[in-house]
């Protein structure tokens, strides 16, 4: 019996470390995530072009762990810690004065993905500012 177990739980190791090492699909249904993960900060003018299939691709994001998230979209162009615990990755959706200074403050169109406190991904919205902007 004890043995048994043992398979079982070194099985189970091997099955998660193998399947950590899956190769990052290029593809989300109809969004091209490797010309997404490519366009840094949306400076490339392309991630302007896929935006309606991100909406339309959007709801499969929903409830992933935000390092799926990130292994699926890239590294955020801006990473956020909120309060309690929540996390939030910013996309740029559109060129604008972060390609010159990603420090600086742009009002370009963005999408700005919420994790709750255990990591998942629980809400998607786009807008101009960052979060909590104009709250201060």
């Amino acid at each position: 019996m004890m043995n048994q177990m043992k398979n079982i739980a070194f099985a189970a190791v091997l099955t998660a470390l193998f399947s950590s090492c899956a190769p990052v699909p290029d593809t989300l249904g109809s969004l091209d995530l490797a010309k997404w993960r490519e366009d840094r900060n949306a400076c490339g003018g392309v991630r302007a072009t896929l935006v309606e299939d991100f909406k339309a691709e959007q709801e499969q994001l929903m409830g992933k762990f935000a390092d799926d998230v990130g292994q699926l979209l890239g590294r955020p162009d801006i990473h956020q810690l909120g309060s309690r615990n929540q996390k939030f990755y910013v996309y740029f959706l559109e060129k604008g004065p972060q390609c010159e200074d990603v420090t600086k403050p742009s009002s370009a169109e963005k999408v700005i993905l919420r994790f709750n406190a255990v990591g998942l991904l629980a809400e998607i919205t786009y807008q101009k500012d960052l979060p909590n902007e104009g709250q201060r």
